[in-house]
This record gives structure tokens, C-alpha cells and sequence, in this order.
């Protein structure tokens, strides 16, 4: 392979997530696999870390981590006891894909500069004579709008989805849809 550089020629790691000019952590990655597995259960009451760390091939301990932010951000509920669990707070149709990723990354800013928090873009030294914010801005933006653009249900796979049915007076029926 004369001419090409060994660093071009090698293939991308089997384990690749991110690393790109503008990427989530394992957090977001992680805690959107979490948010779906939640979301195409719904109904079916509480599921347990543990099933869907095996169920996604993923650490519980840190599936406990990223359950911390989730429900502070009332996305998701906890209950205690041998048949508890987390479920999705609300309808995943409800939830934007943008809210799950700021409750687990925190704003979105695709530099330091653009951050959509003033408390987290500190005055940079080039304030003021800066020509290319405005693109970090739109980069920013562009990334909002796609995320705001998805619901949960729109990642759930629609043979996993579970519809909640009323079959008589009070009677909850738990039906694929």
C-alpha cells in the first residue's frame, strides 16, 4: 500500500462509539439505550437494571449512574422493593431525545463557546474578535433541532412497542401493538 499512511489503511475498531469532531459520551450512548429498553416495556411495570444490562450487554453499576440524572430530570420513576424497578415517567411520544441527552451530558455545546448555559460558556480570551462563534452557534443549533426532532417512541421498534388498554370498567390490558 505505497502512498497511504498506516494510520489511513487501518480499519475503525470493532468497539467504536465516538471520538468524532462533535460526539456524546458513553453517558448518552448508554442512557439512550436505557431510555428505549424503558420505553418499548412501558406498561408492563417496573424492570429491574440488572435485566436490561443483560438484556443490552451493558455495566448495572452504570446503568445506577445514569438512572440518577433520568429521574432527577422526571423521566424516569424508581420503585423499591422485589418488584421494583424504573419505568419511563411519562408517554415516550412526550419525550424528546434532546431532553434525555441534556439530562445526561448537560447542555449542548459543541464548544466551549457556544454552550447553550451561560453558566457553562465562561468569557473566552477571544470574546469580542471571535469570526467564528456564529458557526459553533449553528453547529449547536442544527444538533438541537435534529434531537427535538425525535421522540422516544420513535427509537422503539414497533414489535417491542406495548400499548396499555382498557378491557372493562378499571381493568388495565397489557397488549403488543
Amino acid at each position: 500500500m505505497r502512498g497511504v499512511s498506516k494510520v489511513a489503511s487501518r480499519a475503525r475498531p470493532a468497539n467504536f462509539h465516538s471520538g468524532g469532531a462533535v460526539s456524546f459520551s458513553t453517558k448518552g450512548e448508554y442512557g439512550v439505550r436505557l431510555m428505549v429498553r424503558l420505553a418499548a416495556r412501558r406498561g408492563t411495570g417496573p424492570i429491574s437494571l440488572g435485566e436490561i444490562a443483560a438484556e443490552e450487554d451493558l455495566p448495572r453499576a452504570y446503568l445506577e449512574q445514569l438512572a440518577i440524572p433520568l429521574r432527577e430530570a422526571h423521566l424516569i420513576t424508581s420503585t423499591r422493593g422485589a418488584r421494583g424497578g424504573y419505568e419511563v415517567a411519562r408517554d415516550p411520544a412526550t419525550i424528546r431525545m434532546s431532553e434525555v441527552l441534556r439530562a445526561l451530558e448537560g447542555p449542548l455545546a459543541p464548544m466551549i463557546c457556544a454552550s447553550e448555559d451561560p453558566a457553562h460558556a465562561p468569557g473566552c480570551s477571544r470574546e469580542g474578535a471571535c469570526t467564528v462563534n456564529h458557526l459553533w452557534i449553528k453547529v449547536r443549533d442544527a444538533i438541537a433541532d435534529a434531537l427535538d426532532s425525535v421522540t422516544l417512541a420513535d427509537l422503539v421498534p414497533p414489535s417491542n412497542l406495548v400499548e396499555v388498554r382498557p378491557i372493562g370498567p378499571g381493568a388495565p390490558e397489557v397488549a403488543a401493538v
